[in-house]
């Protein structure tokens, strides 16, 4: 049995968590055994880990990451702290060269707190690294072979190139959740080409049609309104402010039996909440903020839209799909790889306008709508066997450092 660890962040509500839960329910504990780091324990997904897993205890100096500034110096991590500080200093020197600094300013972080994070004593034999960015396996591990994961289009993202490189260096494979996404990261690091594979989020159809089913608190049950759902967290890529702003424009149009359910929960929450208020549709544009379980919302809706600005594959609108919902989705460069558009469902332009257009032809159009579902409802989304690449990769892995040791 060989000893293999996860690492990722936490197991709060977002789509990178609830695939990392649908992997681990369906992996081989027969051949592996998994040992789980989470940097911070925490979040609503927590009670869904399998009972096969060993969850390792928290270590402080790693869930200082998404906390603020003051509270890891409260916490007394000054040396982290001041990391942290030059982080923010040398990313505001760069402001005018970046046009979106968070995805920078967290390898900064990372690369300055490295020297203050503590390694982990026990060896394996594989170790993988969920969530970018991937400095703690990389550099805080000790594998014989190590894989990283990659879930975002990094065609649409600022990095440090060379850092990043830098750190891809000590990974064996990269794994990529679609061939858009591998396809998008390779744009951007050509040299890595031998290194990147594809394994699809893994699905689970029986588990999610079954949590849908689940009697909860639903306003959207009595809601006779043509209901639209998008789960995702209040965060730019997942353009959920150009959401609001294409629901103001059917508005205007005159399209007012219209109302638009957001599940999910953000950073940008107050940020969208004042763009509701500004627009004055409090009654249109409701957020139910973070739920468990958001499937009887999806089962609910009339349409699901996922107006994100960038994805890798966006897990919600596979889950929306094995529901039999028809699903639009912007055009963002990966689109294609989820959705056929006209078939399973439509692609709609990246655009504010595009997005309102899109929710308008299907009001028209009903007949799009039915043809859509009945075409989700002859797809086998039951895709577990896309963890055999995983073990095939590991296999490759191990008996190419076989070959090289008796060369």
């Amino acid at each position: 049995m060989k000893n293999m660890l996860i690492a990722s962040f936490d197991m709060e509500i977002g789509g990178v968590e609830r695939s990392l839960i649908n992997m681990l329910e369906h992996f081989d504990y027969n051949n592996y055994k998994v040992d789980l780091m989470l940097y911070k324990h925490q979040g609503e997904l927590l009670p869904l880990i399998p009972k096969k897993i060993t969850l390792l205890r928290e270590i402080p100096q790693y869930s200082t990451f998404r906390k603020s500034v003051k509270e890891i110096f409260q916490d007394k991590h000054i040396k982290i702290g001041i990391s942290r500080v030059l982080s923010k200093m040398h990313t505001n020197a760069k402001r005018k060269q970046i046009a979106e600094p968070g995805y920078y300013q967290m390898q900064l972080m990372w690369k300055y707190a490295l020297p203050f994070l503590p390694e982990i004593d026990k060896e394996y034999e594989i170790a993988i690294s969920y969530l970018w960015p991937h400095y703690f396996v990389a550099e805080k591990i000790k594998a014989k072979k190590k894989i990283a994961w990659i879930h975002t289009d990094y065609s649409t993202i600022e990095t440090d190139i060379k850092l990043d490189l830098e750190m891809w260096g000590r990974f064996n494979h990269i794994i990529a959740v679609s061939e858009a996404c591998k396809k998008s990261f390779l744009l951007k690091y050509p040299a890595l080409k031998e290194k990147v594979t594809v394994v699809e989020n893994i699905t689970s159809p029986k588990l999610i049609r079954e949590m849908a089913e689940e009697d909860i608190d639903n306003p959207l049950e009595n809601d006779n309104r043509f209901k639209l759902v998008t789960v995702a967290r209040l965060s730019h890529a997942k353009g959920i402010d150009n959401a609001v702003k294409a629901l103001k424009i059917l508005m205007e149009r005159g399209l007012t039996h219209i109302v638009w359910y957001i599940v999910g929960y953000g950073g940008e929450e107050e940020v969208i909440k004042s763009l509701i208020a500004k627009n004055k549709l409090e009654n249109h544009f409701i957020l139910l903020g973070k739920k468990t379980n958001p499937y009887p919302f999806i089962k609910s809706a009339d349409l699901y839209v996922q107006p994100s600005r960038y994805e890798g594959k966006a897990v919600t609108v596979s889950e929306a799909q094995i529901l039999g919902k028809p699903v639009m989705i912007t055009n963002y460069t990966t689109a294609s790889s989820q959705v056929r558009n006209g078939v399973d469902g439509y692609i709609c332009e990246l655009s504010i306008e595009g997005i309102a257009d899109g929710v308008e032809y299907f009001i028209h159009h009903p007949k799009a709508i039915k043809n859509i579902m009945s075409n989700c409802k002859e797809i086998n989304f039951n895709n577990e066997n896309e963890l055999d690449t995983l073990y095939t990769l590991i296999e490759q892995v191990s008996n190419k450092k076989v070959l090289d040791d008796v060369l």
